[in-house]
This record gives structure tokens, sequence and C-alpha cells, in this order.
């Protein structure tokens, strides 16, 4: 008989009952022969979707299509509120045909690039067939952050290095005293991400005095963040505010129109904001979940103002181990990884919960 662990399913309260974490019994899995098992120690609340239909039993089917895109997950059951394939872990064990190295080994510490077909829901052992979406980790890189390198983190990374290639080009037409306005989206992990990546990037000679960063705030606990900011304007993206007077109110922070917008918000409200504080000419990146889904909407409207929606990929795994993992190497870098990880816990009031107590 298999030996069995467990694994949980996060859905929100149905009906009269307030529970929303289910608790169940798995077999624990066998090791593939090409592969690994790894032990869980941390896997995130996802932010990143992928593609399901709704069902007539899944909590999406109830919803509006906006927001079941955003809802409904692949998990151990069909109503699960996230996928659970942020993880971080230590390797359990290895396969017959698997020879150990320095980096792939019993007890060694990882990470798990998403790719199709990545084990689902929260469980405290999954298996991996394909080594090469293991990344490991560091022993001084905590397990916790590390969990949330393969999605937020990495995809924060890849709008900044997209923007990045936007502000050289007009940099490059501009004179030396005008500079190049950036308005960051969102107080999530994932705009929190973006924030301290675009802060810590154009702090280089280049562009020290020549990007101007401003974070539109989602949230009242984004302005939390203010006086921890440095040379960042914050400006409030209050709901409740009629739409011109957030508009106007964004001009102003950020001096005039942008350039570039980094939008992570998730609606064609936010969207349509974003690009009433854009130059013509300008550009909105936005993740490709985002883009696929709102960009038939406003594809008329930014050929008459001719600014552009581009979708910002999620990231290699090339991107992930170089840019990411190395640079956690470098003494320089790591006070970025510690102040990403710490903010993101205290904006968000984000904690860890020891779901099974041994881990």
């Amino acid at each position: 008989m298999n030996k069995l662990c467990r694994q949980v399913s996060i859905e929100s309260p149905a009906g009269a009952s307030r529970d929303c974490v289910f608790n169940f019994e798995v077999p624990v899995p066998e090791v593939p022969p090409n592969g690994v098992r790894i032990r869980v120690v941390c896997a995130g609340a996802c932010y990143r979707m992928r593609n399901r239909s709704p069902s007539t039993s899944s909590i999406s089917s109830v919803q509006s299509t906006e927001e079941s895109y955003y809802s409904g997950n692949y998990g151990i059951r069909d109503g699960a509120l996230f996928p659970g394939y942020e993880v971080s872990g230590i390797i359990d064990a290895v396969g017959s045909n698997v020879t150990s190295t320095n980096d792939i080994a019993v007890n060694k510490r990882v990470i798990l690039y998403p790719y199709d077909g990545i084990p689902h829901g929260y469980a405290e052992y999954i298996v991996v067939h394909d080594l090469s979406y293991l990344v490991p980790i560091p022993d001084n890189l905590p397990l916790g952050v590390a969990a949330m390198l393969p999605t937020g983190a990495l995809l924060a990374k890849s709008a900044v290095f997209t923007a990045h290639k936007y502000v050289a080009s007009l940099l490059k037409d501009r004179p030396l005293d005008q500079i190049c306005r950036i308005l960051i989206v969102g107080t999530g992990g994932l705009a929190l991400w973006a924030i301290r990546t675009a802060e810590h990037h154009f702090k280089t000679p280049e562009y020290k005095d020549r990007v101007q960063i401003t974070v539109a705030s989602l949230k009242d606990d984004g302005f939390k963040l203010a006086n921890e900011l440095e040379n960042i304007t914050l400006v409030q993206w209050n709901e409740e505010v009629h739409e011109k007077v957030l508009i106007d109110r964004t001009k102003d922070a950020c001096k005039g129109l942008v350039d570039i917008v980094i939008d992570f918000g998730t609606t064609s409200r936010s969207l349509h904001r974003s690009l009433q504080c854009l130059n013509t000419g300008g550009v909105v990146l936005v993740s490709e979940e985002v883009a696929e889904r709102l960009l038939p909407k406003f594809s008329s409207l930014i050929n008459r103002t001719n600014q552009k929606i581009e979708a910002v990929s999620n990231g290699s795994i090339e991107q992930l181990f170089l840019h990411h993992i190395l640079s956690f190497h470098q003494k320089k870098h790591q006070q970025l990884f510690k102040n990403c990880a710490v903010r993101k816990y205290r904006a968000e009031r984000y904690f860890v919960f020891m779901i099974f107590s041994e881990i």
C-alpha cells in the first residue's frame, strides 16, 4: 500500500459553511525514473492563472467573465482558488536513472519553473519528470522568497526589461535635459516586485536622473510604502473617485503624460485609465493573460491614438536562473531580494501559514 501525504484545496466559503481550506490524504507520488520527488516547503497563492473552461460546479461559473478569468483554477478540486504551483522545497528522492550532482541531489533546495503539466494543488510531495524545470537555489535565499521568484518576480523582471528597451530608444532621441516617465499600476506582490526591480534597474548612471517612476496604488495599503520608496512618486487610484479626477491626479503626480505604463491591474477600467495617462506613441505593458482577454477590446482605440499595448512574456527559465538566482549570490543584489520580500509581507499583510505543522 502506498504511503499517504496531505494535500489542501483553498476555496471560497460556500453556503452556510465558512470553511475555505479543505484537507485530503493522497498517495505519496512514486519517484519517476528520470525525475525527482520534492518535499514542498513553501507554496504561494499563485497570481498567474492557467487556462481552463468554467464548469457548472466551479465557483467561476456564477461570476462575470472578467472575474471568473481570475478565480477558478486548476487544483485538487474544481473550485480551488489557487493551483498552488509557486513551489520551493527540498529534493526528497531522485529517480533510478538520475545521476546526482552538486545541484540535483537529495536534500538540495530547489524551485520549480512553471510548465504545462506541472502538478496541481498544495501537497506535501510533488514529482517532476523533467529535471530541466528545476532551478537550484543558494542556502542563503529564504524558501518563502524563493517560491515567489518563478512567477511574480520573473514576470516583473521581464516587464522591466521590456520597458528598458523603450526607455533606451526614447532617451536616445531626446535632449539630455528631458526624461522618460514610467507609470507602474498596482500594489500587489507582482507590482511590488516591479517597483523594486525598476527602482534598482534604473539607478545606473546612464538612467539615474533621466527616468521618473510613478506608482498608481490600487489599494489604500499602498500608501504605507510611501515613506519607504526612494525617488518614486505615489498616487492613489481610489475606485470611488470620479474617473476624470483620477486621470488628472495621475497626470499631476507624473508631471504630464507618461511614456510607458507597466499595468498589473486586471480590469478593462484600469487599462483604459492607463491609456488616458499615456503619451501619443506610448506603450502599455501587460501580462500575456491580461492581453489575451483585453487587447481585442482596445484595438480600435489604440489605433486611433497611436498607442500600443504589448504583452510581456512570463520570462524563461534561463532568465530566472541568470537574473535572479545568480544575482542573489552577489552581495549587492541580496538587499533587493530582502526588500522585496519584507515589503510584500508588510504592504499586503501577507503571512506564511503553516498548513502542515511538521514542515
